[in-house]
């Protein structure tokens, strides 16, 4: 038979338990609560996203953009582009009254314009579009006694079409025009004049302050000429160029250094400014005589021929820093030395521009023979198998109508990656 006293025994003894665990939790209490509220707040901060930075002015919150849209893989980049059709005086009239318009230097603004126009991504409705693409021409006004196009008439032109797209449809002023993209191809980008002091002093104007310019102007470190979003891109150099010379990779090249140009004898322009800041002045006058530089100052209509048939080509800075020269070399497989400080150049994820180029500091122009001497010597055919890229020359080339990796596609990818980071800064890291 078992004890009556034992149940009463294990009473006593849990109920001694749990007084014993009692006083145990009275004394650790204090620890305990601290300890729930730390791991309460761990857990809200946790499943709580940061607050939204806010947008950039450069653009207003739209759909939420994937990552994968910017794959090299895809066909073209996604963006949703709405292409305004404004009157043919702003555009078709001006490529009407005179050919070079669509074939000159400064004649990006046709052929990208052209291009969007076949863009399979273009926004039929604008209802439908992330970005607006504004068709004005403002570098066909060929009036100057130089044969240079005027730029005088450039800020009245745009001013006057942004009035009418204001005007007429409510997109640029739900963003004040801050998704609206216009081209500015000529020497000091949307400060429309070839002098830069000149340039300096007017700035940008006020009403494209807010939007996005595609440029041929860009320099490291800030410049009046480009504080507004903006794209670096490529002058304007027609495709065909490519083709009607041998393949670059078997001309024969037989001269050394080269370059065909304005070259001032006194550097100090009519105007009372130094031309190329003297660097054009100073290679004349230290190689015009060395056999091994092909220098010459007159106009050849013929001079691409040769390019392709040289080594290295000057690319030296004019009124402004770049020139076309930079996508002639690489079209013609001519190992571009680019002698402007501080010049940014376009896509350079794409075209790696050390890997295919020379630059070579202003104030160096006298050690310019032992530089390209010391190429020759050690790495010349690894820069002319990079040169010699495909990819690299297509990058560079507005084909009408756009091609899959040329410089309209090159473009269309910077804008896809500025509507990215812009929204990436919208809707938070979290969502990485």
């Amino acid at each position: 038979m078992s004890d009556p006293k034992q149940p009463k025994q294990r009473r006593a003894s849990q109920a001694g338990a749990a007084r014993h665990l009692a006083d145990k939790l009275r004394k650790h209490a204090a620890w305990l609560l601290l300890l729930w509220f730390v791991l309460s707040v761990y857990l809200f901060l946790s499943a709580t996203p940061p607050a939204a930075a806010p947008l950039r002015p450069a653009f207003l919150p739209s759909k939420h953009r994937t990552l994968s849209a910017t794959t090299a893989a895809a066909p073209a980049p996604p963006v949703r582009i709405y292409v305004y059709d404004l009157p043919s005086r702003f555009n078709r009239d001006w490529v009407a009254a005179d050919a070079r318009c669509s074939r000159h230097l400064f004649a990006a603004e046709v052929a990208l314009h052209e291009a969007l126009l076949s863009y399979a991504g273009r926004a039929a409705r604008p209802e439908d579009a992330e970005l607006f693409f504004v068709p004005v021409y403002v570098s066909c006004n060929f009036s100057t006694v130089n044969g240079f196009p005027s730029l005088s008439h450039a800020r009245g032109l745009l001013a006057e079409a942004v009035e009418l797209v204001r005007r007429q449809m409510p997109y640029w002023n739900r963003s004040e025009g801050a998704d609206h993209v216009f081209v500015a191809s000529h020497d000091f980008g949307a400060c429309f004049h070839p002098m830069e002091d000149v340039a300096i002093a007017d700035g940008i104007p006020e009403f494209l302050k807010r939007s996005i310019l595609l440029q041929t102007f860009g320099v490291q470190g800030t410049h009046v000429c480009q504080e507004v979003e903006h794209v670096v891109i490529p002058p304007h150099v027609p495709p065909e160029v490519a083709l009607e010379l041998p393949e670059p990779e078997k001309a024969q090249r037989d001269i050394f250094a080269f370059f065909r140009g304005k070259m001032e004898v006194h550097p100090k322009n009519i105007s009372g400014r130094f031309y190329s800041k003297k660097v054009r002045t100073e290679v004349l006058q230290r190689y015009g005589r060395n056999r091994k530089f092909y220098l010459k100052r007159k106009r050849y209509d013929n001079y691409q021929s040769e390019m392709a048939r040289s080594l290295f080509c000057l690319c030296p800075l004019g009124w402004a820093p770049w020139s076309p020269r930079l996508v002639e070399s690489v079209l013609l497989g001519c190992i571009p030395v680019i002698i402007a400080d501080d010049i940014r150049l376009p896509f350079p994820s794409v075209l790696q521009w050390s890997d295919i180029s020379l630059q070579v500091a202003e104030k160096d122009v006298a050690s310019l023979e032992m530089v390209l001497d010391h190429v020759v010597a050690t790495n010349l055919t690894i820069i002319q198998k990079n040169l010699w890229d495909p990819v690299k020359r297509n990058a560079l080339v507005f084909n009408r109508p756009l091609e899959e990796g040329d410089a309209t596609w090159q473009v269309l990818r910077e804008l896809e990656n500025l509507l990215d980071r812009s929204q990436k800064r919208y809707f938070g890291s979290w969502r990485r």
